[in-house]
């Protein structure tokens, strides 16, 4: 009760100040709280609203699935093998601290101006840091793991499975966290730039035409649903036993 207690104070402060602000800056720069609520709302009783939220959520699950799979495959492959991890290590950060807006030409050059090209720029964002909680969690397991598992003679697979994947579980949730708001982030700066469908084309519309109360209303929904996920996320990263 008490979490829930800060977490609505901590609400009805971001409106406070969410109104101060709007009394300063005014409606032409930003909305006032009813006003995007209302927008939002209206909104939500249109068939085109749902279908931009339904092509943006389809590219944001498949961009999901493919960096947390991905991540957490190549984070353990890394992670097993000492010496690539530390090789490999600065080589992926690197490649994660790159802009990757320089790259959505490359992106649209392979994939074309289809979903695809969302899904892949979604999972570029979001690939490499789950790979990377992964591989160093299992770096940091105890020697005595590995030792174990090899005394059993165990393969890989099995090791992975049964052995490093389980013992650093709360990690690479942690790193699916991660992943997730990363991923979703990378899908919407996907529609922004080039695509005519997804609540990225429709918040790069509405800045075209200077139309606060839908960017605003749409930036909403989009926390709405953001923070709603972490904190599912969170409860089952708490429920995992360490």
């Amino acid at each position: 009760m008490r979490k829930l207690g800060d977490f609505v104070i901590l609400i009805v402060a971001l409106l406070i100040v969410w109104q101060g602000l709007h009394a300063v800056a005014g409606d032409t720069t930003l909305t006032s709280p009813a006003a995007t609520f209302v927008k939002l709302g209206e909104l939500m009783r249109t068939d085109q609203f749902w279908g931009n939220v339904a092509e943006t959520g389809q590219a944001f699950a498949m961009a999901l699935v493919i960096s947390l799979i991905g991540g957490v495959g190549l984070g353990t492959l890394l992670g097993l093998n000492r010496t690539s991890g530390v090789v490999s290590e600065p080589i992926l950060i690197a490649l994660y601290s790159l802009p990757k807006v320089t790259l959505y030409p490359l992106v649209l050059l392979c994939f074309g101006l289809g979903i695809s090209a969302k899904v892949a720029f979604g999972a570029m964002h979001g690939l490499i840091p789950v790979a990377l909680f992964t591989m160093k969690a299992i770096m940091q397991l105890k020697p005595v793991y590995l030792r174990t598992a090899q005394a059993l003679r165990l393969t890989p697979s099995q090791v992975a499975t049964t052995i490093a994947l389980p013992a650093v579980l709360p990690e690479v949730m942690a790193g699916a966290r991660l992943g997730f708001s990363l991923s979703l982030l990378g899908v919407l700066i996907g529609e922004m730039f080039a695509s005519k469908r997804g609540l990225g084309f429709m918040i790069n519309s509405a800045m075209g035409l200077g139309d606060i109360a839908t960017i605003m209303a749409v930036a909403v929904f989009l926390s709405i649903f953001a923070v709603a996920a972490n904190a599912l996320l969170l409860l089952i990263d708490r429920a995992i036993p360490r």
